[in-house]
């Protein structure tokens, strides 16, 4: 097994904004975007990583981006370091499979969440009210039922860091009339792209949300897209209804968190080796399953 990478610093590089996960670096008219091998839960980010996460990110974003291109158009410029900038020639062997060159976008300032299947936040406020973000929904349902209809659920990011759902009109006022109705019909007409296709090959795809961000005037597909951080993938071998399936994400990861009585908050306790090897597991065979061949050296 690798060494997880957490952290990159890349002489002569700008770093534009370091994340939970990721290293961006300005290099002017593009950013670069670095997946490390960090992992967070409950927003506080683990003192130790997941070899091989950042590579299993970067893989599936640049294999979704290719399967989806016909529907929206995307930021990414290339994911071969062979292609990036003659500066970033030293850190070749650090940014391989890791790494995209991509468009500097605007972003806009809306996550735009699909769910499928009723779990999660939605589950909790079936229970308590009958809707999933104000959505009614017919009785009777149980914790993971897929839905008559993939449902469109914004949310925004509150000064916490935590997403907020807001309502459809809310994402109106946010970023307009057209905005709003453009990123509801792009992301669920890729929500059922992937789901359709990841059905095929064993994986439930839950919920998943995606960003978007305008550049010269287009309105483009933006950061990751349908990975184990941003999508709720379930084994469809051993998907029952009533209970949470398991599952190829950190969800694993969280409920080792829970287990400990841990107060979520700072600083995280470090995952236990097995913990680790297992979560690693998990992304792995997502990807294999997902892009169907093993993740390259």
């Amino acid at each position: 097994m690798n060494e997880a990478l957490l952290y990159t610093q890349l002489p002569g590089i700008a770093l534009w904004n370091r994340g939970k996960v990721r290293d961006i670096y300005d290099l002017g008219e593009h950013l670069l975007i670095v997946a490390t091998d960090r992992i967070s839960a409950f927003d506080c980010v683990m003192p130790n990583g997941i070899p091989d996460k950042g590579r299993v990110l970067t893989g599936l974003s640049l294999f979704w981006f290719d399967l989806t291109a016909d529907l929206v158009p995307n930021h990414l410029v290339s994911g071969d370091v062979a292609e990036f900038p003659p500066s970033l020639a030293a850190a070749a062997e650090v940014l391989r499979g890791r790494s995209m060159l991509v468009k500097r976008s605007e972003v806009v300032p809306v996550e735009c969440v699909v769910r499928g299947y009723l779990a999660g936040s939605g589950w909790r406020e079936y229970q308590e009210r009958g809707t999933v973000c104000g959505h009614p929904l017919p009785a009777g349902l149980r914790q993971a039922d897929r839905l008559p209809e993939p449902l469109f659920t914004p949310a925004t990011k509150a000064a916490t860091g935590h997403d907020e759902n807001i309502s459809i009109a809310r994402m109106r006022e946010l970023v307009g009339a057209e905005t709003a109705a453009a990123l509801q019909d792009k992301s669920l007409a890729l929500y059922r792209r992937a789901a359709d296709y990841a059905r095929e090959r064993g994986i439930l795809i839950a919920d998943t949300k995606f960003e978007f961000g305008w550049c010269d005037g287009e309105l483009l597909l933006v950061d990751e897209v349908l990975t184990p951080d941003s999508s709720r993938f379930w084994d469809a071998a051993q998907y029952a209804p009533g209970s949470s399936p398991p599952s190829f994400d950190k969800q694993f990861v969280r409920d080792y968190l829970e287990s400990l009585g841990w107060n979520k908050e700072p600083p995280a306790p470090e995952l236990p080796p097995d913990i680790v090897a297992q979560t690693r597991a998990k992304y792995l065979d997502a990807y294999r399953r997902l892009v169907g061949q093993d993740l390259p050296d």
